[in-house]
């Protein structure tokens, strides 16, 4: 039988709307206002890419290439492009986006996100005033508020209540309408490619399993939701087959294909960080990072653990804890059916989370398709402090609908010995790592809270009958002032907008202009030199993006393994330290260097200390900033270079050893073997750039002879090449570049990067017994 829908009168849905957009804004003020930036990824890589999507746009094109970091990388199969994001494109074509209207994207997904929770309560009948307290505790609670910088999977997270509205409803409804709504959203959600979408379809699953199982009838639930399971299943493969297609081929030739268990552990969430979700900034995380004590830090003692200070951070407010532990756990309200599943998710989510620290996750992580491909369990937290949320938000609910604070002596003493341990816990812990006095502050505060909590539902449970405006009204204005105190603006998620100010198309940074100025001084048909920016700080690597300068680093740790190997290229270079070299391009002075076009290199420290093996003159400093120091390389070279003769070379030898054979560029293109006995010797001949935009370069060439035309572009299988219109093979050559072989006379090459049918003919290929 059909589940009949709650009623739907004792849930005022435009005045709970209101409170939670008069909240939203209390919260989102700061960073709206302008006064301060959200920082570190949301700035170092997110912006960039957002800049690069409105630039593109304004000229007419798609980027599904980038040419300005590494040399160039396949922009359309990576997943934190922006490319495949709706709302980023809508702020994108209207026009260049500022730092304050990329914050407002992040916090209007979280407010769609609330909207989301609000509707779920509502479709289950649940109290507005727990849906209201559930709302805004997921929008700026757990690490949607700690760990905001990391847009792609906020994005991805703020879909997740949305589709789990509409899965509900499609099921409920056997819907086949809101079955293709649930797949669309569940796309949106899950087109970040990102751990967090990851997670939430697996979430999606298991609610469903859930509701069919809280039916009473499962298979009977089951065959009259085969429609809308249906329709959401081609609705979600329509909008996202071609995104995780890219992106699986791209991962099979990027620096990291798979994580083995090992290196997914090293991102686990230490248990100590749970006790954050009671005493906000237990460890100070909002201070210098000299003053943070937790896991990981050196005041903490060795864990073998990578994460950054704020991923363990996971305050949600003292409301929902309260609610949670008291309504929900000590007066039964968590064995109603109707909620049993999430408090299932919540479980499977803190084990995966807690990663090496229990025995779950290495299960977990080799049974769940798709766990490998992801470094950091820690990453569960979004979820996790989203179903803690809705735990919170029902335990509120409870408690205004029925009454459960029922007192016995029993049960208040041994909720307050829960409180008590949660605290004397922490206040253990700041005692053995020697920061008693730096934890001080946040136990008294973490305290207050809690108790002014456990006060307020009290006080509300008697209330409600009375005055169940004033009610929702006093819950949510306490939780917004909780969150305003605890999940204040920090170092570790608002910044100065004037820490970015080279990320902004107009900046004036001094750094750039003098780079632009020389790049302009050296401009030539032939010419698109390159530059480097290295250890100039962590918003550095990616601003090549914002300003069209084609970079041989950047900021990403998805790239293509091929440059990788070749040049040693790190996932960043904000600090001098992380620049490396490899057997291929084993210094500033070399060949690869010369060839790849890398005329200028600007520095936060003199070139000398990050590479020792340069020698008086190798490179020139032709200028100083309040940034660091820019040298030119006079050896690089031309983008275009017409060779005469085809070599064969063993690439896989010159990556390995480093050891180039001797040739000239200008004059000789290195081949696979099979390409090079293909091509007749032929006769320089001069080359120049008619045309260059992210997705097509044209060429014009001319010789007596023919010869190989070398494009110093990195060479990727999607890319193609016409010769006057006519497709030809497109060859790799020296190495990392594209070549395509030309004939004798003048003529027109274009090259064009065409991932859709490069990727078609690939998988053609692997499914033929192809390489």
């Amino acid at each position: 039988m059909a589940r009949r829908p709650a009623p739907q009168a004792a849930f005022p849905l435009a005045r709970t709307l209101v409170l939670f957009a008069l909240a939203w804004a209390a919260l989102a003020f700061p960073w709206l206002s302008g006064a301060v930036t959200i920082p570190w990824d949301a700035k170092a890589h997110f912006q960039p890419q957002l800049a690069l999507l409105a630039s593109s746009i304004q000229a007419g094109e798609i980027p599904l290439w980038n040419p300005y970091v590494f040399a160039g990388t396949p922009h359309a199969a990576d997943p934190q492009s922006l490319i495949f994001s709706p709302p980023h494109w809508l702020i994108a074509a209207l026009g260049t986006p500022s730092l304050r209207e990329a914050d407002a994207v992040v916090f209007g997904m979280l407010a769609a996100g609330g909207i989301g929770i609000l509707l779920l309560f509502r479709d289950r009948g649940w109290h507005w005033a727990g849906a209201l307290v559930a709302a805004i505790a997921f929008a700026h609670g757990g690490s949607a508020a700690w760990r905001i910088q990391h847009t792609g999977q906020i994005i991805s997270l703020a879909w997740w209540p949305l589709a789990l509205w509409a899965m509900t409803r499609a099921i409920d409804r056997a819907s086949w309408r809101y079955g293709a709504l649930t797949g669309l959203l569940a796309a949106l959600m899950v087109l970040g490619r990102d751990q967090v979408g990851w997670l939430g379809a697996w979430l999606l699953i298991l609610f469903a399993l859930g509701r069919w199982q809280e039916s009473g009838a499962f298979f009977t639930s089951l065959r009259r939701s085969l429609p809308a399971v249906g329709s959401a299943t081609l609705t979600g493969l329509a909008v996202a087959v071609v995104p995780f297609v890219l992106t699986a081929l791209l991962s099979g030739v990027s620096n990291r294909p798979s994580i083995d268990l090992a290196g997914a552990e090293r991102g686990s969430l230490h248990p100590a960080a749970l006790l954050t979700a009671f005493v906000a900034n237990l460890f100070g995380v909002d201070g210098p990072l000299a003053d943070y004590w937790g896991p990981p830090s050196p005041a903490w003692g060795p864990v073998d653990l990578f994460l950054a200070r704020n991923m363990s951070a996971i305050y949600f407010g003292a409301i929902p804890v309260v609610a949670m532990l008291w309504a929900g756990l000590l007066r039964g309200g968590f064995k109603a059916r109707e909620i049993r599943i999430f408090l299932v998710a919540f479980v499977v989510l803190l084990l995966y989370a807690l990663g090496r620290y229990t025995p779950a996750f290495a299960w977990m992580f080799k049974i769940i398709p798709g766990a490998d491909l992801f470094r950091r369990p820690a990453d569960a937290t979004f979820h996790l402090g989203a179903i803690a949320a809705i735990l919170g938000g029902y335990g509120v609910s409870r408690l205004m609908r029925d009454g459960l604070l029922a007192r016995t002596k029993e049960r208040l003493l041994l909720f307050a010995l829960l409180l008590a341990a949660a605290l004397g816990t922490a206040l253990a812990v700041a005692i053995l790592k020697d920061r008693l006095a730096l934890a001080l502050w946040p136990l008294g505060t973490g305290a207050a809270c809690l108790t002014l909590a456990a006060l307020a539902l009290l006080a509300a449970e008697r209330l409600n009958p009375r005055y169940p405006l004033l009610v929702g009204v006093a819950l949510a204005g306490l939780i917004t002032a909780d969150l305003a105190l605890n999940n204040r603006p920090n170092e570790s998620t608002a910044l100065p907008p004037s820490v970015y100010d080279v990320l902004e198309p107009t900046s004036q940074n001094a750094t750039i202009a003098l780079l632009r100025r020389k790049l302009a001084e050296n401009a030539a048909p032939d010419r698109r030199d390159r530059v480097e920016l290295v250890g100039l700080g962590f918003h550095w690597p990616n601003a090549s993006l914002v300003h069209r300068l084609d970079n041989t680093l950047g900021y990403n740790p998805l790239r293509l393994g091929l440059y990788t190997a070749a040049t040693g290229a790190q996932d960043h270079a904000a600090l001098a330290s992380q620049k490396s070299f490899a057997p291929a391009l084993p210094s500033y002075r070399s060949q690869l260097a010369d060839m790849l076009g890398l005329r200028f290199v600007a520095t936060g420290v003199p070139i000398g200390e990050i590479d020792k093996t340069l020698k008086p003159g190798d490179l020139l400093l032709v200028g100083t900033t309040a940034d660091g120091f820019v040298y030119e390389n006079p050896r690089a070279l031309p983008r275009v270079l017409f060779a005469g003769e085809a070599r064969p070379a063993d690439f896989d030898a010159i990556l390995k050893t480093g050891r180039w054979p001797g040739f000239d560029p200008r004059t000789t293109a290195l081949l696979a073997p099979q390409d090079a006995a293909a091509i007749k010797p032929g006769s320089t001949g001069s080359a120049r750039i008619l045309a260059y935009g992210t997705n097509a370069v044209t060429v014009e060439a001319e010789s007596r002879a023919g010869g190989v035309l070398v494009l110093n572009d990195m060479w990727h299988p999607w890319w193609a090449v016409e010769v006057d219109g006519e497709e030809r093979p497109l060859l790799r050559a020296n190495l990392l570049f594209r070549a395509v072989a030309v004939p004798a006379g003048k003529h027109t090459i274009r090259f064009v990067f065409r991932p859709f049918r490069g990727a078609w003919r690939e998988i053609v290929g692997k499914l033929s017994g192809g390489a």
